[in-house]
């Protein structure tokens, strides 16, 4: 959906086959935040939406191309093109744009089609290249969806740059409007980024921590986020019956900036969180939201996005859209949102997951022909589906008490119960002190993470059990750039050896709430987000890794993914330690995880203004933390104690050792309310 720009002078036709551009390093931004804050030196967004390409790629130039460096330097002087016969070499270029200006994508997958476009996901408009019939007299060519001659000499138009390939030839299939012979002289080449542009001035929430790794996964995280929020147009969305005229012109969060272009509720799941953190655009995930509710079939169900005319079954994702729900009401207090779709919320629970519950064990069932996020052929009783239907029950029921609906919370609550008791009756295997990834289960049953992490995460497993799981998968599924999604490969060859961010992210939020794992979960994470940042396109995260660390679907696998951004959430909901505790943030706490952090700082948009908290530990291992709450709010600001300690706020002793008030994990919480205040242990 991101277009470029080639300002031609041309004295021939020529056929342009345009690649993708996308990354950047914030070090070569003419200093412009040499001055600022500096958390601002992290921020990857260019600083403006017109962008030039900073490099050539040497070993991919070929033919007869003249002065092809003033295609990096703006009103440097003309490149020109030439091929006298077409026995003569292509002539060609591969220009990088420096920084990620779209979604990005990679050199190993760039050839004269791009790695993947429109025309792949069902869309026979072009044969995935862009082609531009050059006229004799000057011309600007703007890459936009369509043909230039009724169907021949078309562009594909759905794109988005670090690397692209310019060369001069023709599609035989083009001809007589276009030939492979000629001059072209290019004056200069340009990119309209078109995504959210995350400059400095936008952000509204911001972390740094003392290791200056974590803190570039902040911002490049958020940085990949940017990118898949877009506004809805028909020509720039999944071509495959994506296209919604209740989304239409609307701002939404896109699955990737790549491919699979249409808003799923599952990945809300991740980027929603990303967003609120970080922009004050949430209306991107409303706007998702509030369509796939007025979209629920009668029986409850509500589709995963529009593609295939909201038809996709997928069984999983109807709760996510619980789960995302809750997020926008705690993150923005969306009273409106949750006012207007609160029938649909009962229709799911109490219709169309009641409907699938097996009446021996009380757990989920899923029905054949209904994927999930990875598609993974799972029917029957799956730990993940239940350990998901457990929490999306929690947090509706949370809803249901903020919004006065008692009996539907007391109702969610005790349904929750019955079906965590059921999983670990039916799922929990002693063997190995983890669950089981689905029923009936024989020696050969595999274990998944998304079953384990979300039966952490929704406490089905107590603090014995999560400590278990956690262990074993810390091992049985540990590859250099993190947890594999399988502990074997008996669900799917190369199952064991794929990593999706996606799912590490609710086995990562696991860690943090477990007792004594912060530190394995902080390993994880920069082995995964440290793999991805430290491979082509080296800015952005990838939808899934695969075996050996590559793209896990090669040219097809989008390596710019909202679903993949969890690590924002992580390191400011945890590490920095600001979690919302009712809608809007009107109770929060603050409650740091350091992990191996020894200090950090940030800041947290709330509808009343920001939370700020910063906290270091000092050298006998106590934590300080200051923390700016805003007027009309109140919260609870949680430290870490040792069997000698006192917990001061404001210079005020407020706790003492023998005190009551200690919880099981060693935290004490002190109540502060709107201003500045410290809290100490000493």
């Amino acid at each position: 959906m991101h277009t470029f720009k080639l300002f031609l002078f041309v004295a021939a036709l020529a056929v342009f086959d345009s690649i993708p551009p996308v990354g950047s390093s914030h070090t070569e931004r003419e200093g412009k935040r040499a001055t600022a804050p500096s958390w601002q030196q992290y921020v990857r967004a260019p600083t403006q939406r017109i962008v030039h390409p900073v490099a050539i790629i040497a070993n991919r130039t070929t033919g007869d191309i003249e002065n092809a460096e003033n295609l990096i330097n703006p009103g440097g002087g003309i490149a020109t093109f030439s091929r006298n016969a077409t026995t003569d070499a292509v002539p060609s270029i591969t220009l990088d744009f420096g920084i990620m200006v779209a979604f990005s994508e990679t050199l190993e997958f760039l050839t004269n089609r791009s790695d993947f476009t429109r025309s792949d996901n069902g869309d026979t408009i072009t044969s995935g290249t862009d082609q531009f019939a050059v006229p004799t007299s000057p011309v600007t060519w703007t890459d936009t969806y369509g043909c230039l001659q009724g169907s021949q000499v078309c562009a594909d138009g759905l794109h988005g740059f670090r690397y692209m390939s310019i060369s001069l030839n023709a599609l035989e299939s083009d001809a007589p409007f276009t030939s492979a012979t000629g001059v072209v002289n290019i004056s200069s080449v340009s990119l309209n980024y078109t995504a959210f542009l995350g400059t400095p001035d936008t952000f509204t929430g911001w972390f740094e921590s003392s290791d200056t790794q974590l803190n570039q996964f902040w911002f490049d995280a958020v940085y990949t986020n940017d990118m898949v929020i877009d506004f809805f147009e028909q020509n720039t969305t999944d071509p495959r019956n994506a296209f919604s005229e209740t989304l239409n012109n609307d701002q939404v969060i896109f699955d990737g900036a790549k491919r699979d272009r249409d808003p799923y509720v599952g990945d809300i799941a991740v980027s929603g969180r990303t967003l609120y953190l970080s922009h004050n655009v949430s209306i991107a995930a409303r706007n998702i939201l509030a369509d796939l509710a007025e979209h629920q079939r009668d029986d409850g169900w509500i589709p995963p996005a529009s593609i295939n005319d909201y038809t996709l079954p997928l069984f999983d994702y109807p709760l996510w859209w619980v789960v995302s729900s809750y997020d926008l009401y705690l993150y923005t207090n969306d009273v409106e949102y949750i006012n207007t779709y609160y029938p649909v919320l009962v229709n799911v629970l109490d219709g169309y997951y009641v409907s699938n519950t097996d009446a021996t064990t009380g757990l989920l069932t899923k029905p054949e022909g209904y994927g999930d996020y990875a598609f993974l052929p799972r029917t029957g009783i799956v730990a993940y589906y239940n350990a998901l239907y457990v929490f999306a029950l929690q947090q509706a029921a949370a809803i249901a008490n903020f919004t006065g609906q008692t009996d539907d919370a007391s109702r969610w609550t005790l349904r929750a119960s019955t079906v965590a008791n059921a999983i670990n009756a039916n799922l929990w295997d002693d063997s190995v002190g983890a669950y089981y990834d689905f029923l009936p289960a024989t020696s050969t049953t595999p274990h998944a993470q998304d079953g384990n992490g979300l039966a952490i995460l929704s406490q089905a497993a107590n603090v014995t059990r999560a400590s278990s799981a956690l262990t074993y998968y810390g091992t049985a599924a540990a590859q250099a750039y993190g947890h594999a999604f399988y502990d074997s490969d008996e669900q799917g060859a190369g199952f064991s050896t794929r990593v999706y961010a996606f799912i590490s992210y609710f086995e990562l939020r696991a860690r943090f709430l477990t007792p004594g794992f912060a530190i394995s979960g902080l390993t994880q994470l920069r082995d995964m987000y440290g793999w991805m940042s430290s491979h082509d396109p080296f800015l952005t995260f990838w939808e899934g890794i695969g075996a050996g660390g590559t793209l896990y679907e090669e040219g097809f696998t989008s390596a710019a993914h909202g679903w993949s951004t969890g690590v924002v959430s992580i390191l400011s909901n945890y590490v920095l330690g600001v979690e919302p505790t009712a809608p809007g943030f009107s109770n929060f706490t603050v409650r740091p995880v350091p992990g191996d952090v020894t200090w950090a700082m940030g800041q947290v948009p709330t509808p009343q203004g920001p939370i700020f908290v910063s906290w270091a530990i000092n050298a006998t291992g106590a934590l300080s933390v200051n923390v700016t709450v805003p007027v009309g709010t109140s919260g609870q600001v949680s430290v870490p104690v040792g069997n000698s300690s006192t917990v001061r706020l404001d210079q005020n002793v407020v706790w003492s050792t023998g005190s009551s008030g200690k919880d099981a994990n060693g935290y004490v919480s002190i109540e502060v309310s709107g201003g500045e205040h410290t809290v100490e242990v000493v």
